[in-house]
């Protein structure tokens, strides 16, 4: 069980956060655990060969399938605006002995391999050679899809404010993931390998959403600033494009809402803003806001603005329609019984 205790100050001070890095080593756990699970088989069936241009084996070293990973990954995190450079440029600032002792705390009582012991004896280089070979792999793994994962994270935190204003701060916090719980003035965590205490210094608490970390939980601390929950974003299994087992039936589903407009509700199991959905179905921009107009005034598609961006997804109402034409569309094309 790890508790942390929770000051007024501390609770006045949490807030949401966006850790790209986090990203990056929670995917790399991922393939270092393997066999990937069925809920990424997409991202990583998109991403496999581009690994070769990587340097797979040092990435390994510092990140295993091990219960820790290195609180270097959630540093820096600040907000929802923060940016993998930011984040890397904490990780080249980073003293070498710093990154040492993260390396051997995630290792705990096992020597470092190689590669971890050949970066350690780099001294200050040695940061700023993980931080290049992390660019890399965020170029190639990464990168590519945050524009939908961005997404995801930003629909989570929009539910989340949502249900904050709605239920209040402790509900919030134990509807973040099944292991969370609150009492009296500590957030619990329940976990079987280790009894710990943390009282938080009244920096607050960042909750990180974060798409790879599912099923898990993390937390961690660090010399400066709030201590970091990262945990799993909701929506994360529809992300990589994961077929339904019964395709929606489009002539069905077009016959009641018109065929544009029922390949936008289709679209929107993820948010997108409208620009997106302009570029992946072919269509202009002002034909797609024109339908989300429609849309959105019969409660099929609700919208928010995150940054610069007004991002949509389909309501319930509109997730019941869309499966509702899918079940039909198996019903019709199974066979008859014998």
């Amino acid at each position: 069980m790890i508790q942390i205790r929770l000051s007024v100050a501390d609770l006045g001070r949490t807030r949401f956060a966006y850790s790209p890095l986090m990203e990056v080593g929670e995917s790399l756990y991922l393939l270092s655990a393997g066999p990937v699970q069925p809920v990424h088989e997409g991202w990583f069936t998109s991403v496999r060969a581009s690994l070769r241009q990587v340097d797979l084996p040092l990435l390994a070293a510092a990140v295993p399938a091990r219960g820790y990973i290195a609180d270097f990954f959630s540093a820096g995190a600040t907000g929802p605006a923060t940016t993998i450079e930011q984040q890397l440029q904490c990780l080249v600032d980073m003293p070498p002995d710093q990154l040492r002792a993260d390396l051997e705390q995630v290792w705990q009582d096992e020597p470092l391999p190689a590669p971890a012991r050949d970066l350690v004896a780099e001294g200050p280089a040695g940061p700023r050679h993980l931080a290049e070979v992390l660019w890399q792999y965020w170029s190639v793994a990464i990168e590519p899809h945050w524009p939908r994962m961005r997404a995801v994270l930003d629909d989570d935190v929009a539910s989340r404010a949502a249900e904050l204003t709605k239920s209040g701060v402790s509900a919030l916090l134990s509807a973040l993931h099944p292991k969370l719980s609150v009492l009296d003035e500590a957030l619990r965590i329940d976990r079987v390998r280790s009894s710990e205490e943390h009282a938080l210094s009244g920096a607050g608490l960042l909750l990180i959403p974060s798409v790879f970390v599912w099923p898990s939980l993390v937390f961690t601390t660090g010399p400066c600033g709030p201590a970091r929950l990262t945990y799993p974003a909701r929506g994360v299994g529809n992300l990589w494009g994961v077929p339904e087992p019964h395709p929606p039936d489009e002539d069905a589903l077009g016959a009641l809402l018109g065929r544009s407009r029922a390949v936008i509700l289709t679209s929107l199991a993820v948010p997108h803003s409208t620009t997106e959905l302009a570029v992946n179905l072919g269509q202009s921009p002002a034909s797609v806001s024109q339908h989300l107009s429609v849309l959105r005034r019969c409660g099929l598609v609700t919208s928010w603005r995150s940054g610069r961006r007004v991002l949509y997804r389909r309501t319930a109402l509109a997730t019941s329609i869309v499966e509702a034409s899918s079940s039909a569309a198996g019903e019709a094309t199974a066979p008859d019984p014998a």
